[in-house]
């Protein structure tokens, strides 16, 4: 059923909106609607009466009726004068970034960092998982734990990687979110601290917070390089990860050693030895989402992080290899622990689709067959970007991945949240900085996927030109904008 806000939980939406550099009614009405283009404030929800957000904020009436006026003719509040307006989506908008919402034709899209199905090789997976769907049908179709053939395939790859595994080890998921949120309401209980890199996963804190768990951050050092060779190497900070599991004894650490995301670093192998100890000591059991660990574009040795401990939790997708319409996930853990996450599992759902779960089979069999071209193609779209960067934008500061999908930017100026907003205006949709972390850091921050085909690229990196440049003319557009919520993303 639609709901209603009541003006204390939009105050507490809006933050420090109000930073006097424009009409005020302007910036409350910018504000909200990226809030609604967010999904933080959903669809179809009232938003307090003009007199009771005005005494809330401390503002004239005028202000306010001033502000939800010019939502309405955006086409953000549906509702005349004086009755509840209710939020809604215009026609022809073009959202910064909403979970699920298709984007306009036209528009290139760098909020999400996702490629576009291995065609012909998924193509050919359900066509024999078709023929081979038959043989499950005399069962009941309930499946919590997955299909055996999938999570023999999946334990069979741990194993030639060094990690021994068996299928009870496997539980399948839908996607690696799935598996997250599983994990999650298994390990970590309500108001429990979760440590997480900083920045790290947006999605992931997102699933943290839902779990009414406590995110705890340990900054990843700036501009670090990680050595994967015998050093130590300096992608990730371990003194300041083993000294907050000692002090905070976190229940326990998500973490993305593997091409991280945003910033596409890796750990060493030295680095992965030092965090599994430090864990131990602390009591933190380590959660690692491998879901680019594949895209392995230097390609760079290290083992899993669970070669190093049998009390590892590790998530892995398809969704960054393969296909995102796959839905199709796992967690692998000891057989314990795999039997605790199916109870909590079975809370959420009874199980996922059999003929994808067959399909993701064949794929993970035959894993390295559209991986050697799409890695191929991903190198030439990283040194295309990385090129256009360095010639349109001399001044920011991307800091080449080793691996996954995007370059994680510095940029001269505190401006990511108001590049988001005005991006759009030149044919691009982005996700903010701040989105990858807590507090709302990152404001100099920008991740930029190299998903894309190279002249694409060129035509987005363009765009963040002339965005940039229009930013540059307008200091004060930049600050009526620099708080605006950041957008979700994946």
């Amino acid at each position: 059923m639609p709901g209603s806000l009541n003006p204390t939980a939009l105050v507490r939406l809006l933050r420090s909106w109000n930073i006097g550099s424009g009409p005020a009614y302007r910036e409350l009405a910018d504000v909200v609607r990226l809030l609604v283009l967010d999904g933080r404030i959903p669809l179809d929800v009232s938003l307090p009466s003009e007199r009771a957000l005005a005494e809330t904020l401390g503002l004239s009436r005028t202000t306010v009726t001033a502000a939800y006026a010019s939502l309405r003719e955006q086409g953000y509040l549906v509702g005349g004068q004086g009755s509840r307006a209710r939020t809604g989506i215009p026609h022809r908008s073009i959202p910064v970034s909403m979970p699920g919402l298709a984007i306009p034709d036209g528009v290139l899209d760098l909020a999400y960092a996702s490629l576009p199905a291995a065609g012909e090789a998924v193509h050919r997976a359900f066509a024999e998982a078709l023929t081979e769907l038959p043989a499950l049908l005399p069962g009941f179709g309930y499946d919590a734990i997955g299909v055996p053939t999938l999570r023999e395939a999946i334990a069979a790859r741990y194993t030639a990687a060094g990690v021994p595994t068996s299928a009870g080890q496997i539980l399948i998921t839908s996607g690696a979110q799935h598996a997250l949120n599983i994990v999650l309401r298994t390990i970590a209980g309500q108001n429990q601290r979760v440590l997480v890199d900083h920045p790290t996963y947006p999605n992931a804190l997102d699933a943290i917070r839902s779990a009414r768990c406590r995110p705890i951050s340990v900054a990843l050092p700036e501009g670090a390089k990680a050595d994967v060779g015998d050093g130590d190497g300096g992608g990730w900070d371990i003194e300041a990860m083993v000294s907050t599991m000692q002090h905070q004894r976190p229940a326990m650490a998500y973490l993305l050693p593997d091409f991280h995301n945003p910033t596409g670093r890796i750990m060493s192998n030295l680095q992965r030895r030092r965090l599994v100890r430090a864990a131990a000591s602390a009591d933190t059991m380590l959660v690692v989402d491998e879901t680019l660990r594949e895209l392995n574009l230097d390609g760079v040795a290290t083992s899993p992080l669970a070669a190093f401990s049998p009390a590892v939790v590790s998530i892995g997708s398809l969704s960054k290899s393969h296909w995102a319409g796959l839905r199709t996930g796992w967690i692998r853990a000891s057989e314990d622990m795999i039997t605790r996450l199916v109870a909590t599992r079975t809370t959420m759902d009874l199980g996922g689709p059999a003929v994808e779960q067959l399909a993701a089979a064949h794929l993970v069999r035959s894993f390295e067959e559209p991986l050697v071209h799409r890695l191929e193609t991903l190198r030439g779209q990283r040194a295309a970007l990385m090129g256009l960067l360095a010639e349109h934008l001399p001044d920011w500061k991307p800091e080449r991945p080793r691996g996954g999908l995007t370059v994680w930017c510095r940029l001269p100026s505190p401006s990511s949240t108001a590049l988001t907003v005005i991006a759009p205006e030149f044919g691009i949709r982005l996700a903010a900085g701040p989105r990858f972390g807590l507090g709302g850091a990152f404001e100099q921050y920008l991740r930029v996927p190299f998903t894309l085909p190279p002249a694409q690229l060129e035509q987005a990196v363009l765009a963040l030109r002339s965005a940039q440049e229009k930013l540059d003319e307008s200091p004060q557009l930049r600050r009526t904008l620099k708080e605006a919520p950041p957008a979700a993303i994946a």
